[in-house]
């Protein structure tokens, strides 16, 4: 699954092609129809009626999802009337918001180039281009409106933590929060109402990089420790968005391209492979439900 590094690639690529354009046509396949598989909310229809004409004022992330703020259309442009009073960036303003789930991919196209195979959702924008979403395994999430609509319809998580890098969090905001878990370190880290964005990949790696074992409990973390953890997180995070994220499976980022971080990861899907620094086979168990790799001599 696509985790904060790979998202705010995606991000950044989309963002200059994206604001200010108008989107004059949307276009949903027969699965895309199905209600509750990717159109989350509102029903597909209203997701059609809701998005034709609308101006997308930018595209930021909010941990693993990508939020476009949207303009009410200009008279004549579409979409149905009577949302979006305030600005954009107002409470009441409409928001389309993608998560890539596990293989999803959010990217620009020519309108005459084919659509690759499970593209569920294309998007005329008035640049001429076509904003498309494809989904092999159909696990993401299309929403549209306002941020009080999708919390009402349990679309969107009602509580995110706080983001991990760019100084929203920190080191003794870090410390005191996750000195105040009884859970262990893995499962602490994958909660995305501790921290928003972080993933079974980079925690395992932050874990690693702190030399801390995944199962240590939160609450016995000593200061030292906690302070190395937020460092390693930060680190890792930093370095893979300018790796462009980690194709491990099928990530590209926003022009189609693999990021280059996978072949800089240490520990995570090495399991049984030799430890980078001590030489250790790592060692390989499931924690909070997902596999997790660590080294039996670095880490305590």
């Amino acid at each position: 699954m696509p985790e904060l590094p790979e998202v705010e690639t995606v991000v950044r690529d989309l963002r200059p092609q994206l604001s200010g354009r108008r989107v004059e046509l949307v276009q949903l396949t027969r699965d895309s129809l199905i209600q509750g598989r990717l159109i989350r909310y509102p029903t597909a229809r209203q997701f059609v009626q809701r998005l034709r004409g609308r101006t997308i004022t930018s595209v930021t992330r909010r941990g693993k999802y990508i939020v476009m703020p949207l303009q009410s259309p200009a008279p004549g442009h579409g979409a149905t009337p009577g949302y979006d009073a305030e600005s954009p960036n107002g409470a009441g303003a409409q928001r389309l918001i993608v998560h890539l789930g596990m293989t999803g991919h959010l990217r620009l196209w020519e309108p005459e180039e084919m659509p690759v195979k499970h593209t569920h959702v294309r998007v005329l924008l008035d640049s001429g281009l076509e904003l498309r979403y494809d989904d092999q395994r159909q696990f993401g999430r299309l929403l549209l409106g306002t941020e009080a609509e999708i919390i009402a319809a349990r679309a969107f998580p009602p509580r995110l933590g706080p983001e991990p890098i760019h100084g929203d969090l920190t080191e003794a905001e870090f410390a005191k929060l996750i000195h105040a878990r009884r859970r262990p370190v893995k499962s602490a880290l994958l909660d995305q109402s501790f921290l928003a964005g972080v993933g079974n990949i980079y925690a395992d790696e932050a874990c690693f990089r702190a030399g801390i074992r995944p199962s240590r409990w939160t609450h016995r973390l000593t200061l030292r420790e906690r302070r190395a953890l937020y460092e390693a997180i930060q680190d890792v995070l930093e370095n893979s968005i300018a790796a462009r994220g980690s194709s491990v499976i099928d990530y590209v980022d926003g022009f189609g391209l693999r990021g280059t971080n996978q072949e800089k990861l240490l520990v995570y899907g090495r399991s049984g492979e030799p430890c980078l620094t001590c030489g250790t086979p790592l060692q390989g168990t499931r924690l909070a439900g997902r596999g997790t790799v660590y080294c039996r001599k670095c880490q305590r």
